[in-house]
C-alpha cells in the first residue's frame, strides 16, 4: 500500500470527519484507531486517517504520539501529513495544536506551515485571521464553552503563537483570492522574515482548494476537515489520485441490535436527545451517581437490556454547561470528566456484550473512551448521515462485524440518531 494522504488526528470523531471528507472527495480512505499493528490486514486505499486521543492530554505524550504516526505514514510513501484538528481550534495556551505542529515541522523539514481550520460547508470560516461560527466570532458563539478546552479568543494568530515556538503570521483573504501563487510568494516572504507557520483565511470551498494546492507542495500542513477538502481536491486534480467515487464499505447487512451513547454537552447534542425521546427509549444517567460508584451503570445496563429486543435506545450523560460546571466544581474538571468518559466506556462494553452491533456515539471524549474500550482497530468509511459524520464499518474488531458513528457533540442535525440508524442496518 502506498498512500498518497496521510492524515494524523488528533480525536475519533474528528477522524471520522475527516475520513468521511476525503471519501466524498474520491479517495479511497480508512481510519484507524491509533498506528496499526502489522497484521491488520487494510485495503488497497488512497489515504488513512490515523486516529489518536491526543486534543487534552500532556503535551509531551500528544508530541510524541503524533510522530510515532507520521512515522509510520511516511514509510507507506505518503509525501504529505495533514495534522488533522478541530475546527473551533479546540486547545488551552498549553497546546496541544502548536507543540505538535512545531514537532512536525522540524521533522518534515518545511520552513512554514500552512493552518487553517475553516470549513465553510459546516460554517467554520476565518477571516483576518479571526475564527467564525456561523455569523459569530468563536468567543461569543456557543462554541466558546468547551468543558476541556473553553474558547475565549477567535484571533488564531494570536492562539496559534501562545502554544508555538515559532513566530505565526497571516495569509490574508486578499492573498488567497489572487490564488495559488501570490500564496506561494506571501509564504516565501513570511518565511525569510523567520515565520514558522501562517493562519490562512478562507470564506469560501474555492479558498480551500487554492490552500489545498499549495499545501500540498508542502510536506506537512495543519487544519480542519476543510483542509482535508482541498487537498483531496488537488490530488484528484493533479492526476496523482483518480477519483475513485466509491466508499470503500461492504454494504453487506450487520444486523443485531442497536443503542445510542449521549456524552457530549454541545447545545445541539441536547437538542438531538430530546428530539430522540419521541421515538426510542431514553435513559438520562445522574452524573453525581456516575462519579459516586458503578451502581448507575448497573442499574443504566439493566435498563438497556430489558428493551434492546424492542428496538433502538439511548442513555445519555450529557448536562448543560452550567450543570457541567457545578459537577466540576465539585469534583475536580479532569476527575469529572475521566469518570463519566469510563462510564460510557463501560456501558459500550456492556452493550455489546449483551447483542449490540449497531452503535451511535456522540461527542469526542466520550467516543474515544467507547473505541478504546471496545479495542476496535480500524474503520472503513461508509454512507454519510449529516456533514462530517460517515457510517463506520469495524475492521479487525474482536467482536466481529460492527457498524458505528461517532459524532462531533455540534454535528449533526435534530433527528441525528434516527438518521444514523436508518442508515446502519
Amino acid at each position: 500500500m502506498t498512500l498518497a494522504l496521510g492524515c494524523i488526528a488528533d480525536d475519533y470523531t474528528g477522524a471520522s470527519d475527516l475520513a468521511n471528507t476525503l471519501t466524498r472527495c474520491g479517495l479511497r480512505t480508512v481510519q484507524t484507531i491509533g498506528i496499526p499493528a502489522d497484521d491488520l490486514k487494510l485495503p488497497e486505499v488512497d489515504a488513512v486517517v490515523v486516529s489518536l486521543k491526543s486534543r487534552s492530554i500532556e503535551p509531551g505524550l500528544a508530541v510524541s504520539r503524533s510522530r510515532a504516526a507520521e512515522k509510520w505514514i511516511r514509510s507507506r510513501g505518503a509525501d504529505h501529513v495533514l495534522f488533522k484538528i478541530c475546527s473551533t481550534f479546540d486547545s488551552t495556551d498549553e497546546g496541544n495544536i502548536g507543540p505538535v505542529m512545531d514537532a512536525l515541522r522540524a521533522d518534515s523539514g518545511d520552513a512554514i506551515v500552512l493552518v487553517t481550520p475553516a470549513f465553510p460547508e459546516t460554517g467554520r470560516t476565518v477571516y483576518q485571521g479571526n475564527l467564525f461560527v456561523g455569523p459569530l466570532p468563536l468567543n461569543e458563539s456557543p462554541l466558546k464553552d468547551h468543558p476541556l478546552n473553553p474558547m475565549h479568543d477567535s484571533n488564531l494568530v494570536r492562539v496559534l503563537a501562545r502554544q508555538s515556538q515559532t513566530k505565526v503570521g497571516l495569509v490574508d483573504l486578499a492573498v488567497i483570492a489572487r490564488g495559488p501563487d501570490a500564496v506561494r510568494a506571501h509564504l516565501a516572504d513570511l518565511a525569510a522574515k523567520g515565520f514558522g507557520a501562517a493562519i490562512a483565511d478562507a470564506v469560501f470551498a474555492r479558498d480551500l482548494e487554492t490552500i489545498g494546492v499549495v499545501a500540498l507542495a508542502h510536506r506537512i500542513s495543519v487544519g480542519a476537515s476543510g483542509l482535508g477538502l482541498g487537498l483531496a481536491r488537488a490530488l484528484v486534480a493533479s492526476g496523482r489520485v483518480k477519483d475513485n467515487a466509491t466508499t470503500t464499505i461492504s454494504n453487506a447487512s450487520v444486523g443485531g441490535s442497536a443503542a445510542c451513547l449521549a456524552g457530549s454537552c454541545a447545545q445541539a447534542t441536547l437538542q438531538q436527545i430530546t428530539r430522540a425521546e419521541q421515538t426510542m427509549p431514553v435513559l438520562r444517567l445522574d452524573p453525581e451517581r456516575i462519579i459516586a460508584g458503578a451502581e448507575e451503570i448497573r442499574r443504566a445496563l439493566a435498563w438497556a437490556t430489558d428493551r434492546l429486543g424492542k428496538g433502538p435506545i439511548l442513555i445519555a450523560s450529557s448536562s448543560t454547561p452550567d450543570q457541567v460546571a457545578a459537577l466540576q466544581a465539585r469534583h475536580g474538571r479532569d476527575a469529572a470528566g475521566h469518570a463519566i468518559e469510563q462510564a460510557m466506556a463501560d456501558l459500550a462494553e456492556g452493550l455489546v456484550q449483551a447483542g449490540v452491533r449497531r452503535l451511535v456515539v456522540a461527542g469526542g471524549e466520550t467516543s474515544g473512551a467507547v473505541v478504546d474500550r471496545l479495542g476496535i482497530p480500524g474503520f472503513l468509511v461508509g454512507a454519510e448521515i449529516a456533514p462530517g459524520v460517515p457510517v463506520l464499518r469495524a475492521v479487525g474488531a474482536a467482536g466481529g462485524e460492527m457498524l458505528l458513528a461517532l459524532k462531533s457533540g455540534n454535528f449533526g442535525g435534530p433527528d441525528f440518531f434516527e438518521d444514523a440508524l436508518h442508515l446502519m442496518i
